[in-house]
């Protein structure tokens, strides 16, 4: 099976010109071979998926809500297999098989000191077992504790949103910006909250925007901000580093202000798994989303 090609107007190509990333970034760009590089090696993972799609043999339970393919981990072996070859002296965390050292790291290094490639090699695997067309590969790279490129590839659309932290968010070859309609109330957003008074508190943003989504990839809808699709992105919890390394970045570097759920930094080395919240939307209406999403919370 063959990638499926994304609209004209988002830029979208085939799989073979997909490969040729670098040329749509500033030639000064720090960080641009390796977005380059992270946007190659997602969607040749994609490749993987989309050959396996609706094929899935093994499916195995992490938890009592999230699941694990056979996929992931194929996925997951490919760019593991590039990165290592590429650059053998960084570090990986990876969803499915956790932490992984550079042959010349010490066992003191961390996210916070040098660099480390953070991949999601699945995300929507729910989605993606059931059949449901909404899913990604994420890869970032950290930079001493703070992101420095990223790519998130949807290959069922044919499309990769990928960013470095000294360039311009992109679709494929096309730069794109967030959202710029001016009233909230027009606002289109992807939401996930939970915790105390959580109704109250998703009935004040669905009252407040015109409709609210949950589409099961928090990297892709996060992706979207970048590109307008959805005005806005709220998710109290539940997330990871390889959540939103890649699309975080992708998000600001699109005009997007990014914060953590309480309106701080919105990537923290400290954070341990499955604490993550972001709050990613317009800088006119990002305060606002973010007071609500948090309104008598306590």
């Amino acid at each position: 099976m063959t990638a499926a090609r994304g609209s004209a107007g988002d830029g979208a190509g085939g799989t073979a010109d997909r490969f040729t990333a670098g040329a749509a970034f500033a030639v000064d760009a720090a960080f641009a071979a390796d977005a380059a590089f992270a946007r190659e090696i997602a969607e040749r993972a994609g490749l993987v998926l989309l050959d396996r799609y609706e094929r899935v043999g093994q499916i195995d339970h992490k938890s009592a809500k999230d699941v694990v393919t056979e996929v992931d981990h194929l996925s997951e072996a490919l760019i593991l297999g590039a990165i290592r070859d590429r650059f053998p002296g960084d570090g990986i965390l990876a969803e499915e098989s956790g932490e992984h050292k550079g042959v010349d790291e010490s066992a003191a290094r961390s996210l916070a000191h040098g660099r480390t490639w953070i991949i999601d090699p699945l995300d929507g695997t729910v989605n993606y077992a059931n059949g449901l067309p909404h899913f990604c590969v994420s890869v970032g790279l950290v930079m001493d504790g703070r992101p420095a490129a990223g790519a998130v590839h949807d290959p069922m659309r044919g499309e990769t949103f990928w960013a470095a932290a000294d360039g311009p968010a992109m679709l494929n070859e096309t730069v794109i910006h967030a959202s710029e309609k001016e009233r909230l109330d027009d606002y289109v957003i992807a939401m996930a909250l939970g915790g105390r008074s959580v109704t109250t508190r998703v009935r004040a943003v669905r009252h407040a925007v015109r409709v609210a989504r949950n589409m099961g990839s928090a990297a892709l809808a996060m992706a979207y901000v970048a590109r307008g699709r959805f005005d806005g992105y709220v998710q109290s919890g539940g997330m990871s580093a390889w959540d939103i390394a890649a699309a975080g970045l992708i998000a600001e570097r699109a005009g997007a202000v990014v914060t953590d759920a309480a309106g701080g930094p919105w990537f923290d080395v400290a954070r341990a798994t499955r604490t993550f919240g972001c709050v990613a939307a317009p800088a006119p209406h990002h305060a606002e989303l973010l007071r609500l999403s948090r309104e008598s919370q306590g």
